[in-house]
């Protein structure tokens, strides 16, 4: 009836201005996933490096003695990991983007870590050690690429940037902080029951993380469709906000299989470059798990050491925060993820040049500069693939893959025969950094050639899958189909 009321979202009277109601509406929503998901996230993330530097540290305070390791058993307890954690990415990215529940198996999986962790304590001999870091590598294969998955199926592309970057930032806190934390858990629970020290910081790791696990079954959400702590008409707006950031629905077309998405990723010769890309981005930026020894060689004590190891963490995590809420602010993602790059360029070219303190320590505050661009990558990717979410979440899991990739091969580049100028490790650094930049133009080109065939792109040209994914976004959005073509041909590249 002209002139009636409408109710808008909470029973709200839409009338002179619906959108003004409609974005209130959309904060609502926004804020209500900023508080569930993102700590949840966050802290998995936190928990996850923690977990990745905890042999370390647990050999400073008697692991490979107490268990009998030689130097080569002990390499192979902390590679073992990968062997199972690579052959899983994709196959447990797949299940997410399948699953109706993602929020319980992602929630199942850290509870199955923090439980392998905790028995990582009890171990007794290099049987039991590297049976629990093979197992450890299944459920983390869930874990990041499926936080990352969900972020991405909830957050648009203005959106995604700052949030991934909180994400990041947990992993560099961290890697910042870690070291003093495990060493007040080593310096102070040593024979605790009689107890070594290094069992302790296992099994505390262990129970945070399977109370963390249990928790994030409930504050995860699931999809937009079936989030059930979602009202109906939340749903139905997290929905449209997708639809509306892509001009197309966030869904799959009827007839897609469970491997349809890595179908879709082996036949785009973007995805390769990506992949390369990841690869020598996270090679370049190995420096990272042996950053305290980069900084001894300063010439300071441990404790010094410790201490000034870790501001250009906390530097780079604030840096990395500000520039990916000003990259969701302009829509631009390139430019703010290579400066970084080339900031950590300059950085490397220091350090190779003098041995001075000052200018070598320095050095290294540019060099961790590097993962302040980088928080973007994910981000910019799911902009350059974001439909449909199948082969998102298989190119996610396999960016993943390939960057945890480059940070193995990256730890046979930091030997200590080359210390302390580490020259053969900086130049594999550099090299690796400048392809990156070269590989990342690339995918800027072919993401500029891509909008252009959209922007060209006749309905008569769509295929099945685009058909059914602009009509359901064109029911979300109330217009016709041709509305919805069109407005998808005119939205901007991010």
């Amino acid at each position: 009836m002209p002139g009636a009321l409408q109710t808008g979202f909470d029973g709200e009277a839409k009338g002179a201005d619906p959108r003004e109601l409609d974005h209130a509406a959309e904060r609502r929503l926004r804020r209500k996933l900023d508080l569930r998901l993102m700590p949840v996230v966050v802290f998995v993330a936190i928990m996850n490096s923690m977990d990745q530097i905890a042999v370390t540290f647990a050999r400073l305070q008697g692991l490979q003695s107490d268990l009998h390791l030689t130097d080569v058993q002990y390499d192979t307890v902390l590679a073992v990991t990968y062997a199972l954690y690579f052959s899983a990415l994709v196959p447990s990215n797949m299940f997410v983007h399948h699953t109706t529940r993602p929020s319980i198996y992602i929630g199942c999986c850290v509870v199955l870590w923090g439980v392998i962790t905790t028995l990582t304590g009890l171990t007794k001999n290099y049987a039991t050690m590297v049976t629990c870091r093979l197992l450890l590598g299944l459920p983390e294969a869930a874990i990041y690429p499926g936080c990352l998955y969900l972020l991405s199926s909830w957050y648009t592309r203005k959106e995604l940037g700052l949030r991934t970057a909180f994400l990041i930032a947990g992993g560099l806190m961290a890697i910042a902080f870690g070291s003093l934390w495990a060493a007040a858990v080593l310096g102070t629970m040593e024979g605790k029951l009689h107890i070594a020290a290094w069992r302790w910081l296992f099994f505390i790791e262990g129970i945070v993380t399977v109370a963390v696990g249990i928790l994030s079954m409930w504050l995860l959400p699931d999809y937009p469709r079936n989030t059930r702590w979602l009202s109906a008409e939340e749903r139905s707006l997290a929905q449209l906000r997708l639809a509306k950031d892509v001009g197309e629905a966030d869904m799959e077309w009827t007839g897609a299989s469970i491997f349809e998405g890595l179908w879709m990723v082996i036949k785009d010769a973007k995805a390769y470059f990506i992949m390369i890309m990841s690869f020598s981005v996270s090679l370049s930026t190995s420096f990272a798990v042996f950053f305290p020894t980069l900084t001894a060689t300063l010439g300071y004590s441990t404790t010094v050491t410790l201490l000034i190891a870790a501001p250009p963490w906390v530097l780079s995590a604030i840096v990395g925060i500000a520039n990916a809420w000003h990259s969701d602010r302009t829509g631009e993602r390139f430019f703010h993820l290579v400066i970084y790059w080339w900031i950590s360029i300059i950085g490397f070219v220091i350090s190779l040049s003098t041995m001075e303190t000052a200018a070598r320590y320095f050095s290294q505050y540019l060099m961790a500069m590097s993962f302040s661009g980088s928080m973007l990558l994910i981000p910019w990717i799911v902009s350059a693939i974001p439909r449909p979410p199948s082969k998102r979440s298989v190119t996610i899991a396999l960016m993943n893959g390939f960057t945890n990739l480059g940070f193995f091969v990256g730890s046979y580049a930091w030997k200590e025969s080359w210390s302390p100028q580490y020259h053969p490790s900086l130049l594999i650094s550099l090299f690796s950094l400048f392809a990156a930049t070269a590989f990342a133009f690339i995918i800027r080109t072919m993401q500029i050639r891509e909008k252009k065939r959209v922007e060209r792109q006749e309905i008569d040209d769509l295929g099945k899958d685009e058909r059914e994914r602009i009509q359901k976004a064109a029911e979300l959005e109330g217009v016709s189909f041709d509305d919805a073509f069109r407005r998808r041909r005119q939205l901007p590249n991010i």
